[in-house]
């Protein structure tokens, strides 16, 4: 892929994988305040973390580490039947200070680099659009990025990750409205079918954290971690 600026890190697992073990891409924000010293750190030994590529706020893409190499970028992770999907992932940083540090809107040139670089990938590994993921879908209890502000919207319209097609008009009338046990359950069966973690059957807090996870993606305009039929419809529409 041309308009690729090359700083390789060493923070990678030195095996090579095969190009059919990859299965997922992973969006993350690197979540510090000064973009240079973020870059820095995924090629700094002691950080211990990596990704593949980074793209800067002005839209220039970094290849870090070659994707057949395991880089160090989503730690402890699950989606569907996978754990620890370092091995079975490219992932993909997006310079932004993150919500630790007054989270920003991401550029309309890093969302168009996302775009160039996300349609190379796809075509080339044949990953599939629900393989498609942030880092608060595959680590709900730890981590917020890419966060509310991600274009995912957008992105799908190109192609990339899921979305729903539900009237936004109609959406809005179902928001804040309860659902009832039935539906409380199905919801919690629909969102291990669409792959998050399966501990949440029985653990309050992931449960809650999920939810958190799934609003922040599919419906922004509320992340209060309650359940309501907006939610619920979307998650149905998704399956």
């Amino acid at each position: 892929m041309d308009l690729i600026h090359k700083e390789y890190s060493i923070n990678f697992t030195k095996k090579k994988r095969k190009p059919t073990n990859i299965k997922y891409l992973v969006f993350h924000y690197t979540g510090m305040k000064n973009e240079q010293k973020a870059i820095d750190r995924l090629k700094n030994s002691k950080s211990k973390v990596s990704s593949h590529y980074v793209i800067k706020r002005n839209g220039q893409i970094i290849l870090l580490i070659p994707t057949l190499y395991i880089a160090w970028h989503a730690g402890v992770s699950s989606w569907k039947e996978n754990k620890f999907l370092n091995k079975s992932s490219i992932g993909i940083e997006i310079t932004n200070r993150g919500h630790q540090y007054s989270y920003q809107n991401f550029t309309k040139k890093q969302i168009l680099s996302i775009i160039k670089l996300s349609k190379f990938l796809i075509k080339r590994f044949k990953i599939k659009k629900e393989n498609i993921l942030g880092h608060s879908d595959i680590a709900p209890n730890r981590k917020k990025d890419p966060g509310e502000k991600f274009q995912w919207k957008f992105l799908s319209k190109n192609g990339i990750g899921k979305w729903h097609k539900l009237n936004k008009k109609k959406l809005i009338k179902m928001r804040k409205i309860s659902i009832d046990k039935n539906k409380l359950l199905k919801f919690k069966k629909n969102l291990i079918k669409f792959g998050y973690n399966k501990e949440l059957k029985n653990n309050f807090k992931t449960f809650k954290n999920v939810i958190i996870a799934f609003q922040r993606r599919f419906r922004p305009q509320i992340i209060d971690g309650k359940i309501d039929v907006e939610c619920y419809e979307i998650l149905k529409s998704l399956i």
